[in-house]
């Protein structure tokens, strides 16, 4: 079907209406919010005397990964008619910008739609408490960290394998691909490794202290 920028050309979308905004507004707009995020969260994370510096970017971290999975992510997955929006509403121009690196966002694929899904639900509250156990120093932090990362890297397991098996061939352009569907995931594979290596580390060093408090008693 012709009159859409996605890829497959025959990929039938109807009632598809065009971004009112550009990508550049687009993606201003976010770089904007996040900046705003980091800012909010290093103050609020600044106020607790105990929290060291990685503490605060790992708590803006988990806090950025909230906002995104729960707004940005939760739109997507329960608002199937976001490619029909004539309000230029943002939400819904950001996915139809995003779907010209993964035209599966804009046929409203079960696969996307299920993982988006669970992310949205799961996931996002999971990472806003895990922001509040970082800044809290609750006992539990490095295992909740431990669970959601590895079940966002999860997440973009699924996310590629199901691209490939059914072909790879969703984006509009090279750039697409490489500007979207490949950096901006790339994220959500890279750092949930490193903070699951950080987290099994501090949870070993831990549980060798116990033991060796137990075999001095």
């Amino acid at each position: 079907m012709e009159g859409h920028p996605y890829s497959p050309k025959d990929l039938i979308l109807p009632g598809y209406v065009p971004n009112f905004l550009s990508a550049l507004s687009i993606l201003g707009i976010f770089a904007a919010a996040s900046i705003i995020v980091f800012s909010i969260s290093w103050i609020i994370s600044g106020l607790f005397s105990k929290t060291t510096k990685l503490e605060k970017l790992l708590i803006f971290w988990f806090t950025f990964c909230g906002l995104i999975h729960i707004i940005i992510e939760g739109y997507f997955a329960f608002t199937p008619n976001f490619i029909k929006d004539k309000n230029g509403f943002y939400l819904a121009e950001i996915w139809k910008e995003y779907s010209k690196g993964d035209s599966r966002y804009a046929s409203f694929d079960s696969a996307i739609v299920s993982v988006e899904m669970a992310t949205a639900v799961a996931w996002g509250p999971a990472c806003l408490l895990a922001a509040y156990a970082i800044a809290a120093h609750k006992s539990y932090r490095y295992v909740l960290q431990l669970v959601i990362s590895v079940g966002q890297i999860y997440g973009v397991v699924i996310y590629y394998i199901t691209a490939i098996l059914e072909g790879d061939h969703f984006w509009a352009s090279p750039l697409y691909y490489y500007a979207y569907y490949v950096g901006a995931n790339s994220p959500w594979a890279l750092i949930p490794f490193l903070i699951i290596v950080r987290c099994w580390r501090n949870i070993c060093e831990s549980e060798n202290r116990n033991s060796n408090k137990k075999k001095v008693q």
